[in-house]
């Protein structure tokens, strides 16, 4: 199944080169250096405290993995991470549940009968602000798709596959604002 949906979602290197790349305390640090923007094969050797040769091969690796991609801009080439493989492939050891509801049953219900769920009613709207203890701010796809409706106002009339989903700030950009003087 693993490789499969690492298929399905561009991840073409395969269940060996993915748990080879990510098998290396050296990887990781790469992968946690480029998670905070491009870098070229130098400065992430820099960083990390190894030479160049030995991080363009662990850059290779990671490549190979489908994990990072090379980004040339004439003979300079800047390693970039690629976000959206990893939490692709993280998605899929995701908790599944199945359950059998009434139809009419509201998302809200059914969360409920599958975890302890915490709302606070925000304006004329209910919001689910903590699931089984963990606060934050949830949103859910129906089939796919986002709903307009919230947990309380949407209702099952067919079966369907609903991802939870907990929003947490995974991308930042962060400013260090100096004023002139």
């Amino acid at each position: 199944m693993v490789v499969n949906a690492m298929q399905s979602y561009g991840m073409n290197g395969g269940r060996e080169n993915l748990f080879k790349a990510i098998s290396s305390d050296t990887r990781l640090s790469i992968l946690e250096h480029l998670s905070e923007g491009d870098m070229h094969i130098s400065g992430l050797a820099r960083e990390i405290g190894i030479s160049v040769p030995v991080a363009a091969k662990h850059v290779k690796i990671l490549e190979k993995a489908d994990l990072v991609e090379r980004k040339k801009f004439g003979n300079t080439h800047m390693i970039g991470i690629k976000l959206n493989n990893i939490y692709s492939f993280l998605d899929h050891f995701a908790e599944n549940r199945r359950l059998e509801v009434e139809q009419g049953t509201t998302l809200l219900e059914a969360l409920k009968s599958v975890a302890a769920v915490e709302v606070k009613k925000i304006g004329n709207r209910i919001k689910v602000i903590s699931t089984d203890g963990e606060e934050g701010f949830y949103v859910y796809e129906v089939d796919g798709k986002l709903s307009d409706k919230t947990v309380d106002e949407y209702e099952f009339y067919e079966d369907a596959i609903v991802e939870w989903k907990k929003l947490v700030p995974v991308t930042k950009k962060r400013l260090l604002v100096s004023i002139k003087r």
